[in-house]
């Protein structure tokens, strides 16, 4: 029961994550989901970051409490650990940048604003990317073929999206317009977070590996 809570909590996870970030883009006059980060919203002098940072921090705290269901889901599939391991890693780095390390308002840099905080951000950033894409190369040979598949076109997917986004820093490091950016990043965070609710539920409904049915039944037949 209590690893169950504990895979719930990657569910919640990501429902909190969504919600927080469309409820402050409505709180934000003028702010544009379609053209601003998500990090902008927790930007030092940002109008967002009271609301957002305290539901980022229980963010935080719930995909560590998925980790470590997903570590203690461990049954023969030690790739399960290496995915905890990412989870928790992204997040750490995540929840720093976020309460020590954030960027400064895009009006900021413009005019040459920038400070340390602004590097250590998108440094965290980077490396928590790695930690994710280990999450989900090490998942993606923990179940059969579809899941694997599905693991690896995210992986796909946030590659493309990433650089499509970082792309756009110089622009949005300029206060120039970058029409798509909120777009491509939010492609990229919705991916991942609904890998994570499908992870939740293939572990929760106690699937395991089900090669042999995908590959018609194996011992079973017969």
């Amino acid at each position: 029961m209590v690893r169950k809570v504990l895979l719930v909590s990657g569910i919640l996870s990501s429902l909190l994550y969504v919600v927080t970030v469309v409820l402050a883009a409505m709180r934000w006059e003028g702010y544009n989901p379609a053209s601003q980060t998500v990090s902008e919203l927790i930007a030092i002098d940002a109008p967002t970051r009271p609301l957002v940072v305290p539901l980022f921090v229980t963010y935080a705290l719930l995909i560590y409490a998925f980790g470590v269901g997903v570590w203690a889901s461990d049954d023969r599939k030690p790739a399960l650990r290496f995915a905890a391991v990412g989870l928790i890693g992204k997040e750490v780095l995540g929840l720093v940048g976020t309460l020590f390390f954030p960027m400064h308002l895009r009006e900021v840099l413009a005019v040459g604003g920038g400070t340390s905080s602004d590097t250590m951000h998108a440094t965290l950033a980077l490396l928590g990317v790695l930690f994710m894409l280990l999450a989900l190369g090490s998942a993606a040979f923990a179940f059969g073929k579809r899941f694997r598949l599905y693991s690896i076109a995210t992986i796909l997917l946030l590659i493309v999206g990433g650089v499509l986004t970082g792309s756009d820093v110089p622009r949005m490091e300029a206060n120039l317009p970058t029409p798509w950016m909120g777009v491509w990043e939010r492609i990229n965070i919705y991916a991942y977070m609904l890998w994570v609710v499908v992870l939740s539920i293939i572990l929760l409904r106690g699937k395991g590996d089900r090669r042999q049915e995908e590959r018609g039944g194996g011992r079973h037949s017969g």
